[in-house]
Order: structure tokens, then C-alpha cells, then sequence
């Protein structure tokens, strides 16, 4: 789970001899903001991502001695140190240490493998020999998610590559090496397959990027076959061009199969965040660089982010509109489909995004299916986020995806590390019952609840950050977001509560959480027939706020809510939208049918269903993965 690498297991960083010991004066960040200029220049923009890494890596180190926050050497500082060349006899006492309780499961597996790989020449052969025993003494645990089981049989492989025609007793497994790379051969290019076909299940994930990114920097740093590292590479390009297209100027913007109760407002503390940091260079990296970010600093001299992939994120031209297609995760009971398919929409402009997909259980813990998000200068501590959800908790839908029984899962899962998860005013989630249109940058949610559900109630985001909200006579509630202007419509009644956060402290014993007033708001609408409108743009549009209110409240607009949700309006874009809960959206008397979308759709990402290649461009740039022959072309050639 989540929480057991959240407590502290950062374990196995490896990095390059170009690392220096220096110390940065001040973590980035805390520091000033970075300038956000595009550096053309091939060699300046890889001395200033090199230097970012090596600040990882000072950062870390410095802790050793540090009095107010001192650690000790685990597996992670220990392979930093060992890069470096420092320290050694310490290093090798620290894992020789380590390993006799090693820990289980894929967050302890490829931190380990990692550090064997640093260590092969510079570690002792008894520490080396502590970390091989290890994998045959402590049973392993695959995990539920998919990015377990990347990170899960990533480390397997390796491990069995490194310790070729080794017997099934010398294996946790009880396989031989041979029988250990087979395995996890296969499962990765299956996870491959998919995710080039289909899509992802865990799309655009705030968090668990790293769990895919690192996983594919050792396939392409470590493995020993020419056909996995070239794939690991192209599996990076792949990730990180769709990170940086769906990033305003560093910071993710939803939806998300996956979040949390703090990025789901703050957006900017996320660890998609510090990836953004170590690779483009245009936002502060969370506190303590998102942790998972110092395992990928672990290889990070091996990776250059491209071109084309570095421009998308960092010099925006015009405005991004893709039509994306990914897909649930597993479900195992109470569906017909395994893996339904998720239709996502992202419209990302100078001051604002607008992002959805279509409504539907995703991840039944953790998605965020909506939202309009505004650019903040400094990101830090803002929630610069809008969006409303149907508070959705049930154990049976969770069982569609845990193999647990379904009663006590709803409370578990909320002492577990997802506190939110059962509780009426919680702002993170999917629904069965929640439908969604987005066109550019309007979006209807419409819900049709059942009376017996938990939480029969809308909720509805408003952050502490938004500037002149007016509860207009007309029905609209008006705000300003950094330099958007946003409309939002409930389609019933409703009250405001304070919006509440969640805490770990010296008195919260074990997941257990304090909750704190953040200055936000929660507008609840207690019915089940329901619905929300928002419509955004930039304030440059218009010669004042009062102006924006004007022509919204000009636009057509009809609704109701009986016997099902509707909603008939023209956008401020001039488009006339007509959506009905369960039926097909209609747009310009043209209904959308999802099922002709292709993978990706758009400015920046083209791809077919069940292609296996993606074009990635921007401006003259082209780059084309094509897993079909493992190839990787770039135009102009590079």
C-alpha cells in the first residue's frame, strides 16, 4: 500500500560521478521561483536539469548530519554515498544491517535491486552477497495495483538478470532465474501492450507516476537485453509527454485516475510536481521533492527528456485541446467489461484547464473525474482548483475492484491511509451516478442519485484562494481564480460548509487524522436529482468581471431535473449543447460517440487504439514511438 512507503522506506538511490558534494543554501523548494524561460540551448538545459539532480542528492546526504532532523544511512543514502564514493565502510555495515529484515513487497524489491546494481563494483561482497540472500529468504508480496506490479516484476527481472542460472531454492519464488525473467518478461510486455493499445489504467496519476517513471529508468539503465532497455526508454517518452501536456507550467491538472485529499485542491503538492521540477524546470518541487523523486535522481543522468516532450511543457504557442481515451481499473465482479473504457477531455490555456472524463467508476478510492484549475504565479500552498462530485461510498463497488469482502471495506480503506473515503463532505472520488460533458471550457455534471444511497448530496469545491464570489440573483455563483473568470450553476438548492482537510499529528495515533479549516468552502445540495455547470475564461476576454457576469447571464439556458437531469445551453464558445443524464451528449445537433475516439486526440498527442505508436509534436518537432518495431524516430533528425 501507499501508506507503507509514505513512512519512511526510501531506500536504494544510485547517481553518477558527475554528482559533486557541494550543498545547496536553500531546497528549491523553498527557494524563489525558477525563471520559466525556454532554454534552447541542448548543453545549458542538461547542465541545469544535472544540477537539480545533484541538489536531490546534496539535500539527502546533508541529513546524515544534520542535528535537528539527523538520519541514519538507509539503503537509499547508502547508494547515494556510494555513487559518490564516500563513506563506503559505513555503507556496507548499513546494508549488511538492513538485510537481515528485509522488508516485502515491490516498495522494499526495487530499492533493493537498485542498490545491488550501484553496488557491483564498490560495495563489499559480503553486503552485496546480504542483499542476494535477501531475495531468497523474504517472501514477496505482488500487491493489487497496477503499479505495484510494474515496480514488482520491473525488480524481478533485473534481479534474475543479474543472478542468471541460479537454482528455484536460491529464489523467494522457488523458480529458477530463468524461470524468474520469463515471468516477469512476459507480464511487462503485456503491461506494455496494453497501455499502448488501450491506455493506461492509473492515467495521469498525481502521485503514482513515480511508479511507472522509476521502474522504466532501471529497464533502460540496467537491463541486460537490448529490446527491454530500449523499451524502458520509450515507455519514459511516453509517460512524460503526457505529463507535459496535461501540466501548466509544471503542475498537473486533472481528471486523475488516482489523487489524494491534499493535491486533489492543492494541486501543486504532488509528486507529478517534482518530476515536472527535475525535468522541466518551470515549478518549485514539492517538500522534500516529493520523496519518490530521489529515486529516480538515482539514475537520472542516464534520461534526457526530448525536445519535443521538453517543449510541449515549457513553450506554449497556442492552446491544448486533446480527446484522450484510457481505461479503468480491473474490475473483477459485478461487470461485464474487465477494463471499460475512460474518455478524457483537457483544454489547457495561458490562465486556466478545464478537464473531465465522462463519469464512471475508475478507481472506486481515489479519482477525480473534474475540474477547472487557474495558473497562480507561485503554486505553493494554493488550491487553485473548482469542481463538484456525488460523495459516492460503497463496499459493494469497491469489491468490483478489491478481492475482499464488502462490508467492512468503506471505514477500513478511511483508517488506511485514505481518510476521506466514507465521509459525507469528502471532495475526492468517483460515482456510478455522476454523468459529465466537457466542451472546451464548459462542463455540465449531471447526477442521478438513488434515495437510499449514503450520501445523497453534490458537493461542490470552492477554494479559499477565489476572489469576488457573488451569489448573482440569476442562479449563478460568480468568481474570479487567479486571471480566469468562472461561472458556476447548481442546478439545486444548496448550503455552504466549511471545507475541512485532513492531518496526521503527535496525537493522532497510527492512520488516524486531525482536520483542520482551510479557509475553502463546501456547497452541499442535499437532492438526489441534480446537477452543476461551469463555464470559464480569461479576464483579458472581457473589460470587467461585471462584464463576464453580463454574458453569462445573455447566454440560452434551460434545464430540469425531472424525471432525469438535462441541460440545453448555448457556451460561451457559441456551441449548442444539449446533455441528458444517461444519454449521448449532443454538440451543434451532432451526438458524440465516444466509441471513434482514438488513444489520443489532439495539439500535441496523436495515437490509434491498438496502434502501439504515438506522435508526439510541437511546432516543426516530431517524435514517433512506435512499439510495433521498437523503433524511435525524430523529425528533424537528431
Amino acid at each position: 500500500m501507499r501508506i507503507f512507503k509514505k513512512q519512511g522506506l526510501i531506500i536504494g538511490l544510485i547517481c553518477g560521478s558527475w554528482l559533486s558534494a557541494t550543498l545547496s543554501a536553500q531546497p528549491a523548494y523553498e527557494g524563489a521561483l525558477p525563471a520559466r524561460e525556454v532554454i534552447s540551448d541542448k548543453t545549458v538545459r542538461r547542465e541545469a536539469y544535472l544540477k537539480r539532480i545533484n541538489e536531490i542528492f546534496d539535500w539527502r546526504i546533508a541529513r546524515l548530519d544534520n542535528r535537528e532532523e539527523k538520519i541514519a544511512i538507509d539503503i537509499a543514502t547508502a547508494a547515494m554515498l556510494v555513487k559518490r564514493g564516500e563513506r563506503i565502510e559505513e555503507c556496507n555495515q548499513a546494508i549488511i544491517k538492513l538485510m537481515k529484515e528485509p522488508g516485502t513487497g515491490p516498495f522494499w524489491m526495487f530499492p533493493a535491486a537498485m542498490a545491488a546494481f550501484v553496488g557491483q563494483d564498490k560495495l563489499s561482497p559480503e553486503a552485496l552477497q546480504s542483499i542476494r540472500d535477501a531475495w531468497g529468504s523474504a517472501r514477496q508480496l505482488r500487491g493489487d495495483t497496477e503499479n505495484h506490479w510494474t515496480m514488482y516484476h520491473t525488480s524481478l527481472y533485473l534481479m534474475s538478470e543479474l543472478y542468471p542460472n541460479e537454482p528455484g531454492r536460491t529464489w523467494y519464488t522457488g523458480n529458477s532465474s530463468e524461470e524468474n525473467l520469463q515471468e516477469a518478461r512476459s507480464w511487462l510486455l503485456d503491461w506494455m501492450n496494453i497501455a499502448t493499445t488501450i491506455g493506461q489504467g492509473e492515467y495521469n496519476p498525481t502521485h503514482y507516476i513515480g511508479e511507472y517513471a522509476i521502474p522504466m529508468l532501471m529497464l533502460a539503465t540496467y537491463a541486460k537485453d537490448p529490446e527491454m532497455r530500449q523499451r524502458g526508454h520509450m515507455m519514459l517518452d511516453w509517460l512524460f509527454a503526457e505529463l507535459a501536456n496535461v501540466t501548466l507550467e509544471g503542475v498537473l491538472r486533472g481528471p486523475n485516475s488516482r489523487t489524494d485529499d491534499t493535491s486533489v485542491t492543492e494541486r501543486w503538492n504532488a509528486l507529478a510536481t517534482s518530476f515536472s521540477w527535475m525535468l522541466f524546470g518551470n515549478t518549485p518541487p514539492t517538500i522534500s521533492y516529493g520523496g519518490f523523486s530521489v529515486y529516480f535522481a538515482v539514475m537520472a543522468e542516464n534520461y534526457e527528456v526530448p525536445e519535443v516532450i521538453y517543449r510541449i511543457a515549457t513553450d506554449r504557442r497556442e492552446d491544448i485541446l486533446q480527446h484522450d481515451r484510457a481505461r479503468t481499473r480491473r474490475f473483477w465482479r459485478y461487470s461485464d467489461e474487465h477494463m471499460p473504457p475512460i474518455y478524457k477531455t483537457q483544454y489547457l490555456r495561458h490562465d486556466y484547464a478545464v478537464g473531465s472524463q465522462q463519469g464512471r467508476i475508475n478507481d472506486a478510492i481515489q479519482a477525480h473525474v473534474w475540474d477547472v484549475t487557474w495558473r497562480e504565479e507561485d503554486p505553493r500552498s494554493k488550491h487553485p482548483t473548482l469542481f463538484s462530485l456525488h460523495p459516492h461510498s460503497s463496499g459493494k463497488v469497491m469489491q468490483m475492484q478489491f478481492a475482499t469482502y464488502e462490508e467492512p471495506m468503506p471505514r477500513g480503506v478511511a483508517v488506511e491511509g485514505k481518510p476521506s473515503y466514507d465521509s459525507a463532505d469528502k471532495i475526492l472520488g468517483c460515482s456510478p451516478y455522476e454523468k459529465v460533458f466537457q466542451d472546451l471550457d464548459t462542463v455540465i455534471a449531471l447526477y442521478d442519485i438513488p434515495p437510499d444511497e449514503r450520501f445523497p448530496q453534490v458537493n461542490g469545491f470552492f477554494s479559499k484562494d477565489l476572489k469576488q464570489v457573488t451569489e448573482h440573483e440569476s442562479g449563478w455563483i460568480f468568481a474570479q481564480g487567479g486571471d480566469a473568470y468562472l461561472a458556476y450553476r447548481p442546478m439545486a438548492s444548496y448550503a455552504w460548509i466549511p471545507h475541512l482537510d485532513y492531518r496526521r499529528t503527535a496525537a493522532t495515533a497510527g492512520y488516524a487524522f486531525a482536520r483542520d479549516q482551510t479557509g475553502g468552502r463546501v456547497l452541499v445540495s442535499p437532492h438526489v436529482k441534480n446537477g452543476t455547470i461551469v463555464q470559464a475564461a480569461s479576464a483579458s476576454e472581457f473589460a470587467s468581471f461585471e462584464a463576464f457576469q453580463a454574458a453569462i447571464n445573455a447566454l440560452p439556458l434551460e434545464y430540469k431535473l425531472e424525471p432525469v437531469p438535462m441541460v440545453k445551453m448555448t457556451t460561451l464558445r457559441g456551441k449548442q449543447v444539449s446533455v441528458t443524464y444517461g444519454e449521448a451528449p449532443v454538440v451543434d445537433g451532432i451526438p458524440i460517440d465516444y466509441s471513434k475516439w482514438k488513444l489520443f486526440a489532439g495539439t500535441h498527442l496523436n495515437a490509434e487504439v491498438g496502434g502501439r505508436k504515438l506522435t508526439i509534436t510541437h511546432g516543426d518537432l516530431k517524435r514517433v514511438l512506435d512499439f510495433n518495431t521498437l523503433t524511435i524516430s525524430d523529425t528533424p533528425q537528431i
